[in-house]
């Protein structure tokens, strides 16, 4: 696959090592993080990651920031992304089986590199079930988005109905 990774300034610490992991999987990664620590604004290093997902340059997109929570709002504020919050390997493959991930962000300051490189394996290497229930809840969360957009270009009253 091909992997989209971010990282702010404060993802930069464990960088390396999550292009490592996605390396050693065999995964051509797309670098759109920083190269240094020096503070950056994760929604811009968001964007331009999950960019990539958007226009199929990139299969799914992986993002490093200090907590994993900042890349996680701003990658779910972009449309056609779903990102989820990887901090444990349960999590990491449910996002992609149940809601159909093709994000995940994780927090340089609250996981090492083992955990980082297990959560990496269990996203990457877990598939949607595309049973009847998910893909009825995914096309749920996509009509949201649909929703929301609508509503802000003034097409709908802000109550949706």
């Amino acid at each position: 696959m091909r992997i989209a990774l971010g990282n702010d300034h404060a993802g930069h610490a464990l960088k390396n090592h999550v292009r490592g992991v996605l390396e050693r999987l065999g995964h051509e990664v797309l670098d759109r993080g920083t190269d240094s620590d020096a503070p950056v604004d994760f929604p811009d290093i968001t964007f331009a990651t999950c960019d990539a997902v958007r226009t199929g340059e990139a299969d799914r997109a992986v993002l490093v920031c200090g907590t994993g929570a900042g890349a996680l709002m701003a990658a779910n504020k972009i449309a056609g992304i779903r990102c989820g919050l990887g901090h444990d390997v349960y999590s990491a493959h449910q996002a992609v089986e149940h809601d159909d991930a093709n994000a995940i962000a994780m927090g340089a300051w609250l996981i090492g590199p083992a955990m980082a490189g297990a959560v990496i394996e269990a996203f990457l290497g877990a598939t949607f079930d595309n049973d009847e229930d998910t893909v009825r809840r995914v096309a749920k969360l996509h009509e949201l988005e649909l929703r929301s957009a609508r509503e802000l270009a003034g097409e709908l009253p802000a109550d949706g109905s």
